[in-house]
């Protein structure tokens, strides 16, 4: 089979790095085309050996990318095209009907209650995308409350199926090493504590209320921000407000694979300071991670906290909560107030080290297993049959 992925962007994000990593593990040729922004997931793709088209697409006005696009789907000759995020959704659709390819998929990774990637979700967005919906074979969700949120919507329920993000639970797996080192190149004391927030820095993730739960915990707490994105400057703004701004680090986006320099099996353990740390070692540097967001579609970050063997605070958490409560050992929901946080802070500091093991609900989202889900999607949608996925 032969797969052309067409994806907004490839920055770094949840959905631009799951995109990879499911890449590695398809049994597909396949190409990718990013609508804009090239990004540093681009440069990893390329790496692997996956072709990157970049179209160019200068806005979403830009009409002019639906036939280039279909220019690029019918001269690869493909069996399928994948669509991610709204726009790449939108466009590729309708490009893939114009090039005369039936057997399109699309995911659904960022659908919340009332924001879609950090959009509002207004009556006009909501038409627009079930209007482009209706133009592929198959839709799929992130996770359980996804797939219920499409079908209220009106998306048919054949039409919908649930294939889980997946994460490669060794490269998160904790490594002293890469502790010491992250924690030394960051500046860290040994002795600090530190809440990690990983993600976009957009003002659905909300970050601030980690700013101000900081600003209510003793000294030797810290917060280490690991993402871009335009809300950077108000919460270094928000820091300094609050007088926090010398126990708070932002480490900008961090790819989930070290690109170069020492490793070990391909990951940063030590000499961190030849190149940046990758995100699993930044993740080993921190002792518990808090998710303040109240609109997750999976929450990813969380999956990743709990690969590493931390303690984990969340507000929203679909891949926790559509779990057994037995299998959910590790994370802790709370409210989403500074207050609330801060004493779920001051617990988990209280508490001391433990010993930082892959937790159980990491293993519910192996890689393997979402890559193998995906796949009978794909046939049954090439087929132009019924997938048998659904949960």
């Amino acid at each position: 089979m032969r797969a052309l992925h067409i994806i907004t962007g490839l920055g770094v994000g949840g959905a631009e790095q799951q995109l990879r990593l499911l890449l590695r593990h398809l049994p597909v040729s396949s190409d990718v085309v990013t609508l804009t922004n090239p990004g540093p997931v681009a440069d990893g793709l390329t790496a692997d050996g996956v072709r990157v088209i970049h179209l160019g697409m200068s806005g979403n006005r830009d009409l002019g990318a639906v036939p280039r696009l279909a220019k690029v789907i019918r001269g690869g000759g493909y069996d399928l095209v994948h669509t991610h995020l709204y726009r790449a959704c939108l466009y590729g659709r309708i490009a893939a009907r114009l090039a005369g390819t039936r057997a399109v998929v699309a995911t659904e990774h960022s659908l919340g209650d009332s924001q879609m990637e950090g959009r509002p979700l207004t009556a006009g967005v909501r038409a627009l995308y079930l209007t482009g919906e209706r133009l592929g074979r198959a839709t799929v969700a992130v996770s359980p409350s996804v797939a219920e949120r499409l079908r209220s919507w009106g998306v048919p329920r054949q039409r919908i199926h649930v294939v889980p993000n997946g994460i490669d639970v060794e490269r998160f797996r904790f490594d002293p090493r890469a502790r010491i080192a992250a924690r030394r190149q960051l500046g860290l004391p040994d002795e600090a504590f530190v809440v990690g927030g990983v993600g976009r820095l957009t003002p659905g993730k909300r970050f601030d209320v980690l700013l101000h739960a900081l600003a209510r915990l003793p000294r030797d707490v810290r917060v280490l921000l690991v993402g871009g994105g335009p809300e950077e400057a108000g919460l270094r703004a928000a820091a300094a407000q609050l007088g926090v701004v010398d126990r708070v680090l932002f480490a900008g986006e961090r790819p989930h694979t070290a690109e170069a320099g020492p490793c070990e099996e391909g990951r940063f353990a030590v000499g961190l300071s030849e190149a940046e740390a990758d995100l699993p070692a930044l993740l080993a540097a921190m002792d518990v991670l808090a998710s303040p967001s109240p609109e997750e579609a999976f929450g990813l970050a969380v999956v990743e906290g709990l690969a590493a063997g931390l303690p984990v605070l969340y507000v929203r958490c679909p891949a926790v909560e559509d779990l057994p409560p037995d299998a959910a050992v590790g994370a802790e929901r709370v409210l989403g107030d500074p207050d609330s946080f801060a004493r779920a802070l001051l617990r988990a500091r209280s508490a001391g080290p433990r010993p930082r093991l892959p937790l159980e609900a990491a293993h519910r989202y192996s890689i393997t297993r979402s890559a193998t889900q995906l796949m009978h999607v794909y046939e049954a949608a090439a087929s132009g049959s019924t997938p048998r996925v659904s949960s």
